[in-house]
């Protein structure tokens, strides 16, 4: 079951009135355990895999997350009512599955090591019924495989008793940062009907800008040096030669960046802040945890190249709030 650090000296707060218990699958650091504890959910249960990632998810809510959820059964799960699950998305991802069939790679369902664990999710969800899941992925994972991936979950969710709704959702709306995510809804249709249908919440365009995230002060250290910089201005003139798109991103402050991505440890190069009479910068790990709709509170424990891996694989904070409150106020 779930362990509790004995004396966690500084942890987010948790919710001590709560309306509903929920589990937080492939967690990572929290990000969306936190947009539904926003909600007025408690999490019962925890599983997250990568040991660095457990370190900061520890630091910040006081509790180990268990790690395999392959090797968890089923029983030793607390009932809940809501699951959710960001299961790996790198066997869908665009760019994943492009580097794995340049490799002749299987991807998908048929990725050994991450494909087959949206099949842990079936097995919980039917051994454990729980009122609604929130699952949420990249938005290649509609359309990969000519569809037949996301055939298969819809089928499965069907089979288990579950109506299922989806939309893919960008960011950008609430935070200054292209990111678009499919996030998918369901509730056991016992509670609510076979013709149930989730209504998304409509989101307000905020107009964020990436100026609101960056820090006054950085350290020298995150400027790129001169090598680095001539490298990636040469590898981009090169693609555009060829008619590509690569290269790197200098966005503009007052709009939105690409996507962060866990890659972004190599060379920081999607993202990349001007600085006057200096080459660009990287975002510092602060600079991400901003982006990505983490509060200012929040515990970064590990190394930047840790904490780039971690704010690249995780989810925008504010869009899973308002998503969690539309799911609670249907359960209600």
């Amino acid at each position: 079951m779930q362990q509790f650090l004995l004396k966690p000296k500084k942890v987010m707060a948790q919710n001590k009135k709560h309306t509903f218990t929920f589990i937080d699958l492939f967690a990572g650091i929290g990000g969306t355990r936190l947009g539904f504890e926003k909600a007025g959910g408690k999490c019962v249960f925890t599983s997250e895999w990568d040991k660095f990632a457990q370190q900061t998810y520890q630091a910040n809510f006081g509790e180990l997350a268990h790690g395999d959820i392959a090797e968890v059964r089923s029983s030793d799960i607390p009932n809940f009512d809501v699951l959710i699950g960001g299961f790996p998305c790198q066997p869908f991802s665009l760019a994943g599955v492009s580097k794995k069939q340049s490799m002749g790679r299987k991807h998908g369902f048929e990725e050994e090591k991450q494909g087959n664990l949206f099949f842990e999710i079936e097995r919980i969800i039917k051994d454990k019924k729980p009122k609604a899941f929130m699952l949420e992925n990249v938005k290649n994972i509609v359309s990969h495989d000519k569809g037949n991936t996301f055939k298969v979950i819809r089928e499965t969710i069907d089979k288990l008793g579950y109506t299922f709704d989806y939309k893919i959702v960008d960011a950008k709306l609430l935070a200054p940062q292209h990111r678009e995510r499919t996030y998918m809804i369901g509730y056991r249709k016992d509670l609510v009907g076979d013709d149930f249908s989730f209504d998304f919440p409509t989101i307000r365009d905020k107009k964020p800008k990436l100026s609101d995230i960056l820090e006054d002060k950085v350290s020298e250290k995150y400027t790129l040096s001169d090598k680095l910089w001539d490298y990636l201005q040469r590898y981009a003139k090169k693609h555009k030669e060829k008619g590509n798109g690569f290269g790197y991103g200098l966005p503009d402050l007052d709009g939105t960046t690409r996507t962060l991505s866990a890659r972004y440890h190599k060379d920081g190069s999607e993202i990349l802040i001007k600085q006057k009479g200096l080459n660009p910068r990287r975002l510092t790990p602060r600079e991400c945890a901003r982006l990505m709709g983490f509060p200012e509170k929040f515990i970064i424990p590990v190394s930047d190249t840790q904490a780039y891996r971690q704010f690249g694989n995780s989810i925008v904070v504010s869009i899973v709030e308002k998503i969690a409150k539309k799911l609670v106020k249907d359960l209600r």
